[in-house]
C-alpha cells in the first residue's frame, strides 16, 4: 500500500483518538506485552508470520471474556479516509473479543490498508462471494450521546489501538 494511503490513515485514526504502532510480525509479540492489560484475551491471528503470545488467552469462556481488559483481533482491512478497520465475523463468533474488553487492539497488515469505501466495499463483495458473511466495520471507540453527555464504552470497547503490521 502506499506511503500516502497509510499516512491518511494514521492521521484518520490519531483524529479519532485511536494510537497505532507499526512493527513487524516477529516484533508483534512484545508490541502486544506494551499496549495489553492483563487479562487479554484475543483470536488467532491468519496464518502469515505473526502469532498472538502464549498469554493471550485463545479459547475464553464467556467468563474470561467479561473479566477481560483487551481484546486483540485480527482486521481485514483498514480504511484509510475513515480510520475504520474491518472485523469479519467467523462461524464461531470470534465478535466478542472486540467488544467485550475495554481495549480493542486490531492487528492489521500494512498492505491491507485500503484509501476508502469504494476500495472496502470491493474487498467486502469479494469476501462475501467467498463464503464470509459478516463484518463489522468499526471506526474509533465505542461512543454514545443517547442519554446527554458523551459516553464512551457504552456498546464496545472505550479505547483502541491498532498494530500495523509493515512486510
Amino acid at each position: 500500500m502506499s506511503t500516502g494511503t497509510v499516512a491518511t490513515f494514521e492521521d484518520s485514526l490519531e483524529r479519532l483518538e485511536v494510537d497505532w504502532t507499526h512493527t513487524s510480525s516477529g516484533s508483534l509479540s512484545s508490541v502486544l506485552e506494551d499496549v495489553c492489560t492483563d487479562p487479554t484475551v484475543g483470536v488467532p491471528l491468519p496464518d502469515d508470520g505473526a502469532a498472538l503470545p502464549s498469554w493471550v488467552n485463545t479459547d475464553p469462556t464467556p467468563a474470561d471474556l467479561r473479566e477481560a481488559a483487551t481484546g486483540v483481533t485480527a482486521a481485514g482491512i483498514g480504511i484509510a479516509d475513515y480510520g475504520s478497520i474491518v472485523l469479519q465475523g467467523t462461524p464461531d463468533g470470534v465478535e466478542p473479543v472486540s467488544l467485550f474488553a475495554d481495549r480493542h487492539v486490531a492487528v492489521l497488515r500494512r498492505s491491507d490498508v485500503v484509501s476508502g469505501m469504494p476500495e472496502a466495499f470491493e474487498w467486502l463483495g469479494e469476501e462475501f462471494r467467498t463464503g464470509h458473511s459478516s463484518a463489522v466495520v468499526a471506526t474509533g471507540p465505542s461512543a454514545t450521546a443517547d442519554m446527554g453527555a458523551l459516553v464512551k464504552g457504552a456498546h464496545g470497547p472505550k479505547d483502541v489501538h491498532v498494530v500495523i503490521l509493515d512486510e
